[in-house]
């Protein structure tokens, strides 16, 4: 969720996002909506969902975040694993270090489509 919502935020509308989880909680974790609500993103309209195979098929970039076998894999597909701590029952302060390197790892991505996307030879 908190990739979504930096994704959303650095993007400003250039790609689509969505969130979900081979194994999504109930509600947004308080403690990575506190942060985020400190950086000024709003994680109100998010609630968390289960990962589909309809959803990873529609994606061109999947990013799981350790879901292991559980999440489906389909030829073509650009994916990613971000090896991250989970925030649950964490403190702030590893928190905050959580959303920081995942705000980093979605600024990278964000390069690097947006770098693919400027030398992709043009359409004929």
């Amino acid at each position: 969720m908190a990739a979504k919502v930096l994704t959303e935020h650095h993007a400003h509308g250039a790609v689509e996002v969505r969130s979900a989880g081979s194994e999504p909680g109930s509600s947004v974790n308080p403690q990575v909506a506190a942060v985020l609500a400190d950086r000024g993103l709003s994680t109100d309209s998010h609630v968390p969902s289960l990962l589909t195979y309809d959803g990873v098929q529609e994606a061109d970039v999947v990013v799981t975040m350790g879901c292991g076998e559980t999440c489906p894999v389909f030829p073509g597909k650009t994916y990613e694993d971000w090896q991250v701590d989970d925030p649950a029952g964490q403190g702030r302060a590893t928190v905050e270090r959580i959303v920081a390197e995942i705000d980093a790892r979605v600024t990278d991505l964000l390069a690097r489509l947006n770098s693919k996307h400027t030398h992709d030879p043009p359409a004929r």
